[in-house]
């Protein structure tokens, strides 16, 4: 299928056919990003979570920085409110209670209904059965984007049985990477998988955005606030463009935090200060790399 003025318009969810998207243009690409990343430096739009508690601030701090705004629940009613009453949501799976059972099922249905965009990060999936389970049902709501490290979209895709790998479960080691991030494309659709070179599919174009500190490694954190931050450009943009702009903002971020802080809690101040900085020509201009997928 020829893309349509150079941009992939399918929102089909990820993990879903390749053949939805055509390879878009590089610069259509910028365009893309820059419209989606002034759009919400004006409008403001709510992106609600359901995150990490070790992270909730800085998931805050980070969508706010960006230019959305944030809002914090855990009751099942509550998420359902905050999908009402805003323009996507971010879903982590980190440090689950068992309310979660509830809530975040609840939540990604009432996106799924009201057909708003919803971001999943599966953060640790594998290392105890609520995960499995809530990962599982999730599946029917059709997250817009994925976020994690490869061994966790791995996982995921062997979970959904999209590979028919279900033993991929197995090779997530708590929350580090233990596969590469080539080998996550793998697992098929829109995902993004972080690592030293970032990678981003719809599973029609790849996209690797370089960039970014070790520093970011040595704070909590900078993979469940980049989830949040995805949400927030889902609210402005297409699946693909919006995962694009969160990964890019983050890498220029991380790149200039670390030109002026050489330890971890300088460095995390700095690049919440960086991320509010950083213009929308800075976020399509960072290095990004593309192929057919």
């Amino acid at each position: 299928m020829p893309p349509l003025q150079g941009r992939c318009l399918c929102t089909a969810p990820l993990f879903y056919a390749k053949e939805a998207c055509a390879v878009i243009d590089s610069e259509q690409l910028k365009q893309n990003v820059v419209k989606a990343v002034d759009e919400i430096r004006a409008t403001n739009p709510m992106a609600g979570s359901i995150t990490n508690t070790v992270t909730i601030d800085f998931v805050a701090n980070a969508q706010l920085a960006v230019g959305g705004s944030a809002a914090m629940v855990y009751l099942p009613d509550e998420g359902e409110a905050l999908v009402a009453g805003g323009g996507a949501i971010y879903l982590n799976m980190g440090t689950l209670f068992p309310i979660y059972e509830q809530t975040i099922p609840r939540a990604a249905k009432a996106a799924h209904d009201a057909g708003k965009p919803w971001v999943l990060d599966p953060v640790g999936l594998g290392i105890g059965s609520l995960r499995t389970q809530l990962a599982n049902e999730l599946k029917q709501y059709k997250p817009a984007i994925v976020r994690g490290n490869a061994s966790e979209i791995i996982a995921l895709a062997g979970l959904w049985g999209l590979e028919g790998e279900a033993d991929n479960l197995s090779r997530v080691r708590g929350v580090d990477t233990t596969d590469t991030v080539d080998a996550a494309r793998d697992a098929g659709g829109a995902v993004v998988v972080s690592g030293e070179v970032d990678l981003i599919t719809d599973g029609a174009t790849v996209a690797k955005s370089h960039g970014g500190s070790p520093l970011m490694s040595k704070i909590t954190g900078c993979g469940c606030s980049q989830g949040g931050v995805l949400a927030v450009y889902a609210c402005a943009a297409d699946p693909f463009t919006a995962a694009i702009c969160g990964t890019a903002v983050y890498n220029v971020a991380g790149t200039r935090a670390a030109a002026v802080a050489d330890a971890p809690a300088s460095f995390k101040v700095a690049f919440i200060d960086e991320l509010y900085r950083a213009s929308a020509q800075d976020i399509a201009s960072n290095q990004l790399d593309l192929e057919e997928a």
